[in-house]
């Protein structure tokens, strides 16, 4: 599933080829058929990422939401457009461009009273600008539940996925399992504005790197393949910063990867719940 800061990518980018244009909307598989003839032939205002959500404004009370989830791919090209192949949901042109869309979780139009309400469901997105994080601290330090399941539930943080979850915490040196509770507003601060850090490096980079070059086996320009996370899909391997072998376990129908060193407990009550 794309985290955060692809989508971010995706609004960018469809800003720059459709935004302010006429564009032709169509479904070709005829899955979206009534949602298309909505917003056909009418201008895109602009495209908006808030987590892992896009919303395309077509004005008129009438905002197309895609929600790509595991399967959603986008593609596009400049025109004429290919014939369509597969089970193509939608397809957006303008004179110069095209886009397709196949296998999103969601794919819809929303009037704008439904799209603010859905975006009421959804975490401070940290690669907005306007985003204040005071819900997400607020929210994580009143629950109970492991930082690691937090991190993953959009309603609390929008935009953060597996690997980011992973990374963000072993670089706060916070346990995956540690409650909600048992960290600092001081903590979720700083590991907020890590989070926009390496998810806007993520944007532009178009690849998730998220280990310094000072920890990197070879630290001197840019980094080599398996020296890009910390952790991450790294189980049985080393920690580049303590040499203990890093952990993986299913965790909340996701996998989860950890040092148990660098992210020890740092309470006895915690420590039971590393096992």
């Amino acid at each position: 599933m794309p985290e955060g800061n692809e989508i971010h990518r995706y609004a960018d980018l469809q800003n720059t080829l459709f935004a302010g244009t006429i564009v032709r909307v169509d479904a070709p598989n005829g899955r979206f058929a009534e949602g298309a003839l909505l917003v056909d032939k009418r201008k895109l205002r602009a495209v908006e990422a808030f987590g892992k959500h896009l919303f395309y404004n077509f004005g008129n009370n009438r905002q197309l939401h895609v929600h790509l989830g595991l399967y959603g791919k986008f593609r596009d090209g400049e025109m004429p457009y290919p014939e369509p192949k597969g089970a193509l949901r939608i397809r957006i042109s303008n004179a110069a461009h095209w886009l397709e869309l196949r296998g999103p979780t969601a794919c819809d139009v929303l009037s704008s009273e439904a799209r603010e309400k859905l975006l009421a469901r959804i975490g401070p997105d940290p690669l907005r600008p306007d985003a204040d994080p005071t819900p997400f601290i607020t929210r994580v330090t009143r629950s109970r539940a492991p930082i690691a399941a937090l991190l993953m539930d959009q309603a609390v943080v929008g935009g953060i996925g597996n690997i980011y979850r992973a990374e963000l915490l072993h670089r706060a040196r916070i346990s995956p399992f540690a409650k909600g509770t048992q960290i600092t507003a001081a903590q979720l601060t700083a590991l907020w504005q890590d989070a926009r850090t390496l998810m806007q490096a993520g944007i532009t980079d178009r690849r998730i790197v998220t280990t310094r070059p000072a920890d990197r086996p070879h630290p001197k320009g840019k980094a080599r393949r398996g020296e890009i996370h910390y952790v991450y899909r790294r189980q049985g391997q080393p920690c580049f910063l303590c040499g203990t072998e890093i952990s993986m376990r299913e965790f909340v129908g996701r996998k989860l990867y950890w040092c148990r060193v660098c992210q020890r407990f740092s309470t006895a009550s915690q420590s039971s719940s590393s096992e």
